[in-house]
């Protein structure tokens, strides 16, 4: 029998008693300082019927800082929020991975203290920064300089360290969407002539170095990486995604990297006419002999038969989740599913953020 969405999985040392995944999903519910709100606890804590949450992207550093009132993991009390959200959703009976992220050109110096954001290459991202006065042009970054790289991958494994002692069951890199880690891989916004340049090896090499770093502190199975080979956000684009990405894949393959997290692209991708490949899960599964995770545009339906052609072992559902902090229960029901309210998506209060009604009112919305 083929499984399904509702079928176990063993991920790493973790046992999932779905396959339905929450995906990571920025929500601007912390302070200024990057310090997760306390409602943050309550919002997770309602969604820990997922086989896995991915929490939002979580900035590594200072410098990492990309979106404001986005939260972190660098400084103490940002740790001591987090190990509150943990705390809730293991109460919960829930799994929680912290994705890490570093903004790269994405970032403003509005929200950086004056200082420019930094990339690979001093190329500035297409589109808009979401800054405390409102969305800005992005800046021409900064070229990172050889010698500070290493600084920066010991940033990433401060912050898985971080994550360990924060409670977390493992980490996920954030190594897609045109952030630092995405931007190093693809060579529209990478041309360095370095050793983390020109060539697919040298491009994957700063990505496979944090991963190295991540490992070292959680071990390769509790670690996970989300790429997007074929989304255009900001600009992104490669000349030979399949390339670049089949050899990022293989690598993680060799490492024993836990889990793939595989972005499909967008209809607003495709409009675009410059996506070669459209099929990503399908194309890089082969490549990869751990789990891999698919996300972007899944219904009931449709996740269901990813799971059970063998495409991917979980689906990650973004704004049906954030709508409906008991998913699966609707699934498996086939109930109707409550919308998700725009206005909210970026918010500083409880409003379209923990007040999503449950299939049955009182249960387990506290």
């Amino acid at each position: 029998m083929n499984p399904d969405l509702f079928s176990p999985f063993s991920l790493g040392p973790l046992s999932l008693p779905n396959r339905i995944v929450m995906a990571p999903m920025t929500r601007t519910r912390a302070s200024v300082e990057g310090v997760p709100k306390p409602m943050v606890a309550r919002y997770y804590a309602q969604r820990a019927s997922a086989g896995l949450i991915i929490s939002e992207c979580t900035e590594v550093s200072v410098q990492a800082r990309g979106i404001h009132c986005a939260p972190g993991v660098h400084a103490e009390p940002q740790v001591a929020a987090w190990r509150d959200v943990v705390a809730a959703v293991h109460a919960k009976g829930g799994r929680i991975y912290l994705q890490l992220w570093h903004a790269g050109r994405t970032g403003h110096s509005s929200i950086r203290g004056g200082e420019l954001p930094v990339a690979p290459s001093a190329i500035p991202a297409s589109g808009k920064a979401r800054t405390p006065d409102g969305l800005k042009d992005y800046e021409t970054p900064r070229a990172l300089e050889r010698a500070e790289i290493p600084a920066i991958v010991d940033d990433f494994r401060r912050a898985a360290s971080n994550a360990l002692a924060a409670g977390f069951d493992g980490v996920e890199l954030h190594g897609a969407y045109g952030y630092l880690v995405d931007e190093f891989l693809q060579d529209g916004s990478n041309q360095r002539d370095d050793r983390y340049g020109g060539s697919v090896a040298n491009r994957c090499r700063f990505a496979l170095e944090v991963m190295e770093a991540l490992a070292e502190v959680w071990g390769a199975s509790r670690v996970g990486i989300k790429i997007s080979p074929s989304t255009r956000v900001s600009g992104m684009i490669d000349s030979e995604p399949l390339a670049t990405f089949g050899h990022l894949a293989r690598e993680l393959d060799r490492m024993k990297i836990g889990y793939l997290h595989v972005m499909e692209p967008s209809e607003a991708d495709l409009q675009t006419g410059t996506v070669k490949i459209r099929e990503t899960t399908r194309t890089f599964r082969p490549m990869f002999g751990q789990a891999v995770i698919t996300n972007v545009g899944y219904t009931r339906e449709s996740g269901n038969a990813a799971v059970a052609s063998g495409i991917a072992d979980l689906v990650a559902y973004g704004k049906p989740f954030l709508a409906n902090p008991d998913l699966p229960r609707r699934f498996e029901a086939g109930a109707d599913l409550n919308k998700p309210d725009f206005a909210t998506f970026y918010g500083s209060g409880e409003g379209g953020y923990t007040d999503y009604p449950f299939l049955e009112q009182g249960a387990g919305g506290a």
